[in-house]
């Protein structure tokens, strides 16, 4: 079975003056395979790309899930982490919960959570099927 990490990038406000991040991160931290359900002011920093990596070698994380904006902004940044902490960056996803969720949804908060949840469990379950490429 997976072994998880989900980080929740709260963006600055962009996503977390929408999505309630806290509901979020909890629901996610009794999910089977979940290891680990964490959140960040800015993910894509230097402190939150180490957050991913220590847990990647401190608790053996074989998938990770980062919720945050676009892949085209940050993929690379948080695969390239997940290798430098010795995973198979193929194991990465991106959840994008910024452009499909906060942004679409100022002014519903709670259709904004409940959105992230649900883009959330869908990249779960393709981490939990992802085979390392090459």
């Amino acid at each position: 079975m997976k072994k998880i990490g989900l980080y929740i990038c709260h963006c600055g406000s962009n996503i977390a003056g929408v999505v309630n991040i806290e509901k979020v991160k909890n629901y996610f931290s009794g999910v089977e395979g979940v290891e680990i359900s964490d959140d960040y002011k800015y993910m894509c920093s230097e402190p939150g790309q180490k957050k991913l990596r220590d847990a990647i070698v401190e608790k053996g994380l074989n998938g990770v899930v980062v919720a945050c904006c676009s892949p085209r902004m940050h993929e690379i940044t948080f695969r390239n982490a997940a290798l430098s902490a010795g995973l198979n960056p193929y194991q990465v996803e991106i959840a994008n919960i910024r452009e499909q969720c906060s942004w679409v949804h100022q002014k519903d908060k709670e259709k904004a959570t409940d959105k992230a949840i649900e883009i959330i469990k869908v990249m779960l379950e393709k981490v939990k099927k992802d085979e390392p490429l090459e």
